[in-house]
């Protein structure tokens, strides 16, 4: 099953700092959207109610999104091209995936999930995508949900347009996920079947 999604906008380096004895870091990544599914196995018992629940669960999606920007730093630096916090493509242009880069990670027990839990993510741009997925999930089908979300989300909402506005159009991304996420069920899904679906959405996204 999958635990949570998480959409997030990578920052990237600060500008150059006065000379001091703190050298600049990563500007701080930013959780555009986040969604999750049930209770986490070996959840405590809830204390504190429904808010503190939210601001825990908030807490554990924050913490994928900082460890997802920290990877795709790392790949950026190793692949030589810097990370920017700046989307420098036209929303009309054409965003090939084929090739956007991607990768799996785990997070041990208690860091920030109860149980241990594999993070799928996937880097467009200035964004990333990234699905929490209990251990025993198939991660290869995990990547194919990423790269049939990431471009339908990129098209619906616009991400790489100005004014950009995720965070006041979540029932958006809640209907998208509900058609290839649900109850964080990851499903084998046809062309035919997501043919029709763009079409009954409007959405065009990018192959």
């Amino acid at each position: 099953m999958v635990r949570a999604f998480v959409l997030l906008a990578l920052g990237g380096p600060d500008p150059p700092a006065p000379p001091g004895p703190a050298p600049p870091g990563p500007a701080p990544c930013r959780v555009l959207y986040a969604r999750a599914f049930g209770t986490p196995p070996g959840s405590p018992p809830a204390t504190g109610g429904p808010p503190r629940q939210r601001l825990r669960r908030k807490e554990q999606l924050l913490a994928v999104a900082r460890q997802v920007a920290s990877q795709c730093r790392l790949l950026q630096s190793s692949s030589g091209r810097p990370s920017s916090p700046q989307l420098p493509q036209l929303p009309d242009e054409p965003i090939s995936l084929q090739d956007a880069p991607g990768g799996l990670f785990q997070l041990p027990p208690g860091d920030p999930f109860p149980e241990r839990v594999t993070v799928a993510w996937l880097s467009v741009l200035a964004l990333a995508f990234a699905l929490v997925c209990d251990p025993r999930e198939n991660l290869s089908l995990a990547e194919v949900t990423l790269r049939r979300l990431a471009p339908r989300l990129l098209a619906s909402l616009r991400l790489l347009g100005p004014g950009a506005d995720v965070l006041l159009r979540p029932e958006t991304a809640d209907l998208l996920l509900d058609r290839l996420l649900p109850h964080g069920q990851m499903l084998f899904l046809n062309e035919r079947f997501l043919r029709a679906m763009d079409r009954e959405m409007g959405i065009k996204p990018s192959r």
